[in-house]
């Protein structure tokens, strides 16, 4: 039976995928106002973005060494603070230098919470004795859908951009107190099953589950980064409709994401990935043809619908093969190993859509 400290994890936790799924998309929506505000080059947009991918890949390793240390529940709040701080400094940000070191200390806690929640979501699904890891990565899009719409109406109602992301900052630090007293404790995770020993990793399975991940990343991070930009850029629409596209891809995200455990329950892990790989070429082929916003912005919703739930899954079986049942405290190989695949790909991703 599910104890209610459990239960309370999960919606803890549930809501730091969310906080960071909703900034991460204000700031990558807001990524048009940003290079209008301090007069960027487009190249020089390429490497903040992939400035904030390395750095978030070296936050996730950071993240391991602090959860070991710590907790996997106090490094997460410390990255929610980081990620609220941050935001002040890229908001208020004078001129270009004071921009690009507010978006490396960014790529950073972006990184820390990355690691540190798949951290808290592979404890939580051990102690349900079910697979439950893709809810959490549904709350992810629902935070950034939310994230999106966000700043679809903040430039509909030509809020400024230190006001829209001001707000944001805000709302992240002040949820993120209500969260962190629910978030696991090591102490909790002792009901997980015995079964759930550290185990070695076969190399072969590591090295698929990587290039699983990486080829996720590289779609979803060229969906976040450049979907408003591209829109803006090459198909010529608003800020305001631009945003909808990281929007229609989230939306979908999220319902792959909500029914992707009842998937894997009833076919596997495998022809769900399969599945999903053939929606997400589909939709980019609509993404990379589309004669109008409109036909791309339901080319990104495709792409939504098939590749977001591959890492969950990859995730969700690497913690099955390596976790500590009675802390949640990550070991060597763990979930944090895997989101440096992040940002392997970024330098690749980054272009990809121009």
């Amino acid at each position: 039976m599910v104890s209610g400290q459990l239960r309370s994890a999960r919606v803890g936790t549930a809501g730091a995928f969310a906080l960071q799924g909703f900034f991460l998309a204000v700031v990558l929506t807001e990524l048009p106002q940003i290079r209008d505000r301090h007069d960027l080059a487009d190249g020089v947009v390429v490497g903040a973005v992939v400035l904030i991918s390395l750095l978030a890949g070296a936050g996730s390793i950071a993240a391991e060494h602090l959860a070991a240390h710590w907790s996997s529940r106090t490094t997460l709040r410390l990255g929610l603070a980081l990620i609220a701080v941050t935001g002040l400094g890229i908001a208020f940000a004078p001129e270009q230098i004071t921009l690009f070191v507010a978006l490396a200390a960014y790529g950073v806690a972006l990184g820390i919470v990355d690691a540190s929640t798949n951290m808290q979501a592979v404890a939580i699904q051990h102690g349900y004795g079910t697979v439950i890891i893709s809810s959490f990565y549904a709350a992810w899009s629902a935070g950034a859908i939310t994230g999106a719409l966000y700043v679809s109406a903040c430039s509909a109602l030509d809020l400024p951009l230190s006001v829209a992301v001001t707000i944001a900052a805000a709302l992240v630090a002040l949820v993120s107190l209500l969260l962190g007293p629910r978030l696991l404790e090591g102490a909790a995770a002792q009901t997980t099953p015995t079964s759930s020993t550290v185990v070695a990793v076969p190399v072969g399975l590591f090295i698929a589950l990587g290039v699983a991940m990486a080829l996720f990343f590289a779609i979803d991070i060229a969906v976040g980064n450049w979907s408003a930009l591209y829109l803006t850029d090459v198909l010529r629409a608003d800020s305001a409709t631009a945003a909808l596209a990281l929007a229609a891809y989230q939306g979908a995200a999220l319902l792959s994401r909500l029914t992707g455990d009842l998937w894997v329950r009833n076919f596997g892990p495998v022809a769900v990935i399969r599945v999903g790989g053939a929606l997400g070429v589909a939709g980019m082929f609509v993404v990379v043809l589309a004669p109008n916003p409109a036909v791309a912005i339901a080319g990104f919703l495709v792409v939504g619908l098939g590749v977001p739930v591959v890492a969950p899954l990859c995730f969700g079986t690497l913690g099955q093969l390596r976790v500590d049942p009675v802390s949640t405290r990550p070991s060597r190989g763990s979930t944090s190993s895997t989101t440096p695949a992040r940002s392997s790909v970024a330098a690749w991703s980054a272009p990809s859509l121009r």
